[in-house]
């Protein structure tokens, strides 16, 4: 079982960690004179909507690592991709040259 607060190794995030920097509202409080409340943060787009997720600081090692997995994992499917459409491409190509050489009769 994965440790509270912890992404277990093996999941993936997509999306963007950043530190939300708010002021809280109380005239009294140091954020009032600019210093403001600062609180890690992923953002992620869900249905076409940016969604906000407020982390705890014991998180952020483990968000930081899951969004590197899905980043590198999305590496690997977009060189299969491309490497699937270069295939395509040659055996489009070779049929056009087959059928070229046959007309020359």
């Amino acid at each position: 079982m994965p440790q509270q607060g912890k992404p277990p190794s093996n999941i993936l995030l997509r999306g963007s960690l950043f530190v939300l920097r708010r002021k809280c509202g109380k005239p009294n409080c140091h954020c009032a004179d600019g210093d403001l409340h600062e609180s890690p943060a992923l953002t992620y787009s869900l249905h076409g909507r940016t969604r906000i997720l407020s982390l705890r600081p014991k998180d952020v090692n483990g968000v930081r690592a899951a969004l590197g997995r899905y980043r590198k994992v999305l590496a690997q499917i977009e060189k299969q991709a491309l490497d699937g459409i270069q295939s395509l491409r040659r055996g489009i190509e070779q049929e056009r040259k087959g059928r070229l050489r046959g007309n020359r009769r």
